[in-house]
């Protein structure tokens, strides 16, 4: 499966593309007879800009209050019954899954959507994230024993190489409310074992 899974990536993208969407992310979790393909889909970035732009002009939009529009996917439930139904036939035709069912699950990312790319951290500065590191970081202008692996703050500044996170933007939990005194630490993205944006609602 682990060979299949860069075809049905591209795959998937074709599929998005010809729907007007993005394709944001792709899993298959699983084994033998409970195997599930999870799709995370978005309108791509014209149709985005067209939406944000009816939002900014629209008030009544119905668009969920406090919630940055550059989050939101804009993605229905149609787009996503669509492209499953495409997306499904193409992978039976082509065989892409072989082997017993499986299950294929496709929806929007979420307002707590992954940041998986450089792309991501680019379009998401001013947002708020979580994130966890491969290795300890020690804090801007803190001692190294001061290091953590976990974080919660706003991104201010992306380089491409490396992002820095406002910390004083949200209230620090557990271990990390004590140990964490400093106002922004600096990660180099290469370090960053998993991240997401945090919901402000």
């Amino acid at each position: 499966m682990a060979l299949q899974i860069e075809t049905i990536r591209a795959t998937a993208d074709r599929v998005a593309a010809s729907h007007h969407l993005d394709l944001v992310d792709l899993e298959f979790t699983g084994g033998s007879k409970h195997r599930t393909l999870r799709v995370f889909l978005e309108k791509d970035a014209a149709s985005r800009a067209e939406f944000a732009a009816k939002a900014a002009a629209d008030e009544e939009a119905g668009l969920p209050k406090g919630v940055p529009v550059e989050t939101l996917s804009f993605v229905t439930h149609e787009d996503c019954a669509n492209f499953a139904r495409d997306f499904g036939t193409v992978l039976d035709v082509e065989d892409l899954i072989p082997g017993a069912e499986y299950t294929l699950e496709v929806s929007s990312p979420g307002l707590e959507r992954k940041l998986l790319r450089p792309a991501d951290y680019t379009r998401f500065t001013g947002s708020l994230i979580k994130l966890q590191t491969f290795t300890a970081v020690p804090l801007d202008g803190e001692r190294p024993e001061k290091a953590n692996r976990h974080f919660t703050g706003r991104l201010t500044t992306f380089d491409g190489t490396q992002l820095t996170l406002d910390l004083s933007a949200v209230k620090q939990k557990g271990k990390a409310k004590k140990a964490i005194t400093a106002q922004a630490v600096t990660i180099p993205l290469s370090n960053v074992e998993k991240a997401n944006l945090v919901a402000e609602i």
